[in-house]
């Protein structure tokens, strides 16, 4: 099947909408779910702020494969706990949101040029629900996550983000969760924040605001730089699809620009339709 038929199908299925905002959120350390700090705060503010989707789609760095783009059609997502050595309040954590298995699958179809296939074992990975528990406290908006092929390159992820684009006039909200700079083994808790993570996280926002999105993609021109800020480009990518899925009738207003551990940029932003 042609996309052309599979965005019939998504017309179809889902009554148009006024355009969704894009949101991507620097989710940093699974301790913002329990903790009151300013991201968890922001986070909050925004939920307050952002239309009533009638589904969410959530790309995580925590929902990695390669050589295929999956999409959970579970009916229940499960609550994963996908990190180890944290205070017991944290496991206790659940958020009870049902999925979409009919979007879903239809978002599924939608990706099949970029080898996209479902699936019924993943569930809501930390990078999803620590952050929507603070929009959407009571959990009551539908919402599914895609994976990140890790074996494609990062130009790859704009793409996924303009074919998931068009959900965005449905009432579908496109939430990308991971980090502009998250580099692990360079924290320092509570040490001042690292002059390649402050370099990184300016050229992004430059390029983002310039709408300079191949840029952002450029592996080869990004060079070391890419390297420290991202030894694993896990949290990268869903900025980047949340870039791509974005055009030039979007306002971008950023967030939560600070840097954290030293070596994890905090930074958010919202893309809104002028």
């Amino acid at each position: 099947m042609s996309i052309a038929h599979d965005l019939q199908s998504l017309r179809a299925r889902l009554a148009p909408s006024d355009r969704m905002p894009l949101v991507f959120l620097g989710h940093g350390s699974p301790m913002n779910a329990i903790e009151d700090t300013a991201f968890s705060r922001a986070w909050s503010d925004l939920g307050k702020s952002l239309p009533r989707p009638k589904a969410i789609l959530v790309v995580s760095a925590h929902w990695m494969t390669r050589g295929t783009t999956l999409v959970d059609v579970s009916a229940m997502p499960k609550t994963i706990h996908d990190f180890y050595g944290f205070p017991q309040e944290l496991y206790d954590q659940t958020y009870p949101a049902h999925g979409d298995p009919d979007l879903a699958r239809t978002v599924a179809t939608l990706l099949a040029s970029h080898h996209s296939d479902v699936d019924d074992t993943w569930g809501l990975d930390h990078g999803a629900w620590t952050v929507l528990k603070f929009l959407y406290p009571e959990a009551d908006v539908p919402v599914f996550q895609i994976s990140i092929d890790m074996g494609r390159d990062l130009a790859h992820q704009l793409e996924i983000g303009r074919t998931l684009s068009e959900l965005r006039d449905r009432g579908v909200l496109i939430l990308g969760s991971g980090n502009v700079v998250h580099n692990l083994r360079a924290m320092r808790p509570g040490g001042r924040p690292q002059d390649f993570a402050l370099e990184f996280d300016r050229l992004f926002t430059d390029r983002l605001e310039a709408r300079d999105l191949a840029a952002l993609a450029d592996r080869p021109k990004l060079g070391s730089l890419l390297q420290m800020a991202h030894p694993s480009v896990d949290h990268y990518m869903p900025a980047l699809t949340v870039a791509g899925a974005s055009d030039a009738r979007d306002e971008l207003t950023f967030m939560t620009d600070a840097i954290d551990l030293g070596s994890v940029s905090m930074r958010s932003y919202v893309f809104h339709a002028a």
